[in-house]
Parts: structure tokens; C-alpha cells; sequence
């Protein structure tokens, strides 16, 4: 069966940086554009950004543009999320998600949109 599972969450300051990685089994990587999601406690889950499934596009919500950055290795099954300078309203559970689209083009930032969710890592950011 499919499988997404993260790592690289934890507990850091603010200014910080962490690198998230979500490995995925179970499905055909290459063919799903990858994405990000969110959610604080109360709130619900938001878009943080994407990749499609060739790597050549991404998007990224305005609140962490020019912070945080998503690349994928197609041939490690892997995507990735790099969190710079992390704020405390960074601080949420993160997921990763996986969104059947295998001929590239624009991503996709609407949670019913995506097809396969991981469990989650914590990242908390304290001031």
C-alpha cells in the first residue's frame, strides 16, 4: 500500500532551520506532484507549497516565500522541505502529500486535491 512517511521535525528557535523529508512507497513517485501541508493547533491544515512531479514547478504560500523551499529526488522516492529562518508561527504539524498528476505542469494547493497523506512530523519554534 502507499506510504508517506516524514522525518526531520523537531524542536528549534527562532532564526533556525530544519530539512523535512518525506520518503514515499507503494505508488509510482515520479508520476505525483508532491506537496506540503500544515496545521497549528486550532486551525485547520494549510498549504505550505509544492512541486510537480518533474520538478519544475513549485508554489508556495506568501506566508513562507523566500523562507522555505521544496525539492524532490525522484530516484530516492523522496521530497523534501527546507525551513529557513523558522518563526513561531511556524510551529504546526507538518504533512506531506501526494497529488496524481504525472505529466508536470502547475501544482495544486487544495487538501481534497491530493490523493495520499502522511502522518505528520512536529515542528515547533520557540521565540
Amino acid at each position: 500500500q502507499v506510504q508517506l512517511v516524514e522525518s526531520g521535525g523537531g524542536s528549534v528557535q527562532a532564526g533556525d532551520s530544519l530539512r523535512l523529508s518525506c520518503a514515499a512507497s507503494g505508488l509510482t513517485f515520479s508520476a505525483y506532484a508532491m506537496g506540503w501541508f500544515r496545521q497549528a493547533p486550532g486551525k485547520e491544515r494549510e498549504f505550505v507549497g509544492a512541486i510537480n512531479s518533474i520538478g519544475g514547478a513549485t508554489s508556495y504560500a506568501d506566508s513562507v516565500k523566500g523562507r522555505f523551499t521544496i525539492s524532490r529526488d525522484n530516484a530516492k522516492n523522496t521530497v523534501y522541505l527546507q525551513l529557513n529562518n523558522l518563526k513561531p508561527t511556524d510551529t504546526a504539524i507538518y504533512y506531506c502529500a501526494a497529488d496524481y498528476r504525472p505529466y508536470g505542469g502547475l501544482v495544486r494547493a487544495l487538501t481534497y486535491e491530493y490523493d495520499y497523506w502522511g502522518q505528520g512530523t512536529q515542528v515547533t519554534v520557540s521565540s
